[in-house]
């Protein structure tokens, strides 16, 4: 124990020294996940601020699922979403639904994105597409342009044409699992569902709506219960949501001040920190 205390306090001297500003760069670079010593994986800081030692990657098929986007090098997360992914593909092939894509999840050490996504830095947070069905390999691997568009953007609501039952009821599964604290949509989509969801609405709540998530829907799982440096958010607000705060989403936006400050990048949590300056780093990086 004595010794475990040592080298913890050894490793937060040397990061409170170095004090590094990591660049996505360097969080892009890393190929497979990074081991845990023992052998839990550990997710570390906050869904935008943080990283993962012993993600696990997600099987590229399973029961009534497929990963796509491949090339990206994304499909890594904690166990407990690994595992959400999987029940979850199960519960959407035994209702009848075609084959559940699921897009980015993390990278193989979490961290900050180069491109695409402020979150999903600790393999807690999943895309899943609103395009359903199998694809194949090659799509799977490169799958940029393929999604599907379930909102008509100008009219500010989902496009009826393409929504149907379907999207609905993946949503729903999605949310009822209790690992789920918050599902990202479209204002329009989750319009949507407060207006078709009926008597049960206890799910509501879970569905938050936010700009952008028109093609796909955004998965995020607390913070495992033995996961010490892992941050949740606030709990979502009481009630379905489908009242006066969703529907100001849809006013004109205010007009702007003139003046905006730059955004300030906060620094990463130390433990990630100690991730990206370890002398083992390149075995990371293979």
């Amino acid at each position: 124990m004595k010794k475990m205390l040592l080298k913890t306090a050894v490793i937060f001297t040397a990061l409170f020294s170095l004090n590094l500003q990591a660049a996505p760069q360097d969080w892009q670079q890393i190929k497979r996940p990074i081991p845990s010593e023992d052998g839990k994986a550990k997710p570390i800081g906050s869904y935008s601020n943080g990283c993962i030692i012993g993600a696990q990657a997600l099987p590229a098929k399973g029961e009534g699922y497929q990963v796509i986007r491949m090339n990206r090098n994304r499909y890594y997360g904690h166990p407990a979403m690994i595992k959400y992914l999987e029940r979850l593909g199960e519960r959407a092939k035994a209702a009848g639904l075609p084959t559940m894509l699921v897009g980015d999840i993390a990278m193989p050490g979490g961290g900050r994105f180069l491109t695409g996504h402020a979150s999903h830095q600790m393999g807690l947070d999943a895309d899943i597409w609103l395009r359903m069905g199998a694809m194949s390999d090659a799509d799977a691997l490169n799958s940029d342009g393929k999604g599907l568009l379930v909102v008509n953007r100008q009219a500010q609501r989902v496009d009826e044409r393409v929504w149907n039952n379907h999207h609905a009821t993946l949503i729903k599964l999605a949310a009822q699992d209790p690992d789920v604290t918050r599902i990202f949509v479209n204002p329009a989509i989750k319009l949507k569902l407060c207006q078709t969801a009926g008597a049960d609405r206890g799910w509501l709540h879970k569905i938050r709506p936010w700009f952008g998530h028109d093609s796909h829907f955004h998965v995020r799982l607390k913070c495992p219960v033995d996961a010490a440096y892992c941050e949740n958010q606030a709990p979502v607000p009481a009630g379905d949501g489908c009242g006066d705060e969703l529907y100001s989403w849809f006013e004109p936006s205010k007009p702007s001040s003139g003046s905006t400050k730059p955004k300030v990048v906060p620094p990463e949590p130390f433990l990630c920190q100690q991730v990206l300056s370890s002398p083992n780093r390149h075995e990371w990086l293979k």
